[in-house]
């Protein structure tokens, strides 16, 4: 599309800036976790930016996410930590990917499509140390250690890592983070006293990882923070993290309405006085959140020429509707925005357009939401890309 009604800017450099900062910062290797499309910005682009940016692992959910960066040339070190009753191990196990066992069930699995596989697997042991989520329980870790280790003397697979993910890192004083550390120690010693001597044990995310220097053991597994978001807001990371992601469009139609006239479906906002309002072609549709455009001050914003302007209106499926200001003097003279004009929904912040955290504190979310999902028929442009990394679609 050579003039795309919107589109999402997705800046490499910014990518490779805060990889090298968290890598430099935790000073053990890291993993950028490049699932999802990379949390909206590109999975492989992504993935090319982090490695050259000093990225010892990549981390997905998925196997096809995995196999997906193989068949894009990444040769380097991948973990990939789901995977549901029947699925099949072998290509991943094939491609040299680490593939993760939460039970005694899933490492029977994996023994079956090793034969396969042609090659033993590399196996990760995922415990649960308290989010109650994904792992092996801690009553039925010695088993699933014990499984792991006899799989390991019959030449089936090599224990590569052990690890647990936490659930409050985001609140740095929250009991259960210190809670969880603890059972996670006594799980690697459980494991040690088997006779596992894993390549990597790693429990920190993006906000352990930044804010709790106890918790960095071998690996740091880095998500949004590698994209520039804060991962715990309210709690300064230390490190100067630059959002990667832009969400601009242009203005469809700017209009005026008289007091009193409802806009956009049930008429959830009336004008309590004449003003202008400006058509933004893109909706739900295109990942833009339905509940950021509540009534009153829980409306998102977006940028138009350099200030701030209010949703007006429920977001439709294409388009949404926004006052431009007439108490900034927008509406008169000749910087009255016109059709055509450029809209930032979110974006860095630097030159006080709104971000992807105001979006998620307007629509009730994480920011984590707002960039995953935003795409939809939106193509993507990559600054600072490498000429192989120059197009790719949301």
């Amino acid at each position: 599309m050579s003039h795309p009604r919107a589109e999402i800017v997705v800046d490499l450099d910014a990518i490779r800036h805060n990889v090298a900062g968290l890598r430099d910062l935790v000073g053990v290797p890291t993993m950028t976790v490049v699932k999802a499309d990379g949390y909206g910005h590109g999975m492989l682009e992504v993935t090319r930016a982090a490695r050259a940016a000093g990225s010892d692992w990549l981390g997905v959910a998925t196997l096809d996410e995995a196999l997906a960066l193989r068949a894009a040339g990444d040769s380097g070190p991948v973990l990939a930590w789901l995977a549901v009753p029947g699925e099949d191990h072998a290509p991943a196990i094939a491609a040299g990917i680490d593939v993760t066992a939460y039970s005694t069930d899933e490492l029977a699995e994996i023994a079956a499509d090793v034969a396969r596989a042609g090659r033993p697997a590399r196996v990760q042991l995922k415990v649960d140390t308290g989010l109650s989520r994904g792992g092996a329980p801690i009553a039925h870790w010695p088993e699933l250690v014990a499984a792991a280790r006899d799989g390991e003397r019959a030449g089936r697979w090599r224990v590569t890592g052990i690890w647990s993910h936490f659930a409050c890192s985001d609140e740095p004083a929250h009991p259960a983070n210190a809670a969880q550390e603890a059972v996670f120690r006594d799980a690697l010693a459980v494991a040690e006293a088997a006779g596992l001597r894993p390549e990597v044990r790693h429990l920190a995310n993006s906000a352990a990882g930044l804010l709790r220097p106890s918790a960095r053991f071998d690996l740091v597994r880095f998500g949004l923070a590698s994209y520039g978001l804060d991962p715990a807001p309210g709690h300064p990371a230390p490190l100067d993290l630059v959002p990667a992601m832009t969400v601009r469009a242009e203005l469809a139609m700017v209009k005026d309405v008289a007091a009193g006239d409802g806009v956009s479906y049930g008429h959830t906002w009336v004008a309590d006085r004449a003003t202008t309002l400006g058509l933004v072609p893109v909706g739900y549709g295109d990942g833009v959140p339905r509940h950021a455009s509540g009534p009153g001050v829980r409306s998102a914003e977006v940028g138009v020429a350099g200030h701030r302007s209010p949703i007006r209106g429920r977001i439709c499926m294409d388009q949404f509707m926004v006052e431009l200001r007439p108490d900034v003097g927008l509406l008169d003279g000749p910087q009255r925005p016109g059709r055509g004009d450029e809209v930032v929904l979110f974006g860095p912040g630097r030159d006080g357009e709104p971000t992807a955290q105001h979006w998620a504190e307007a629509s009730g979310t994480i920011s984590y939401e707002i960039v995953t999902r935003i795409g939809g028929r939106m193509p993507r442009r990559y600054l600072g890309a490498e000429p192989a990394e120059s197009a790719g679609s949301a």
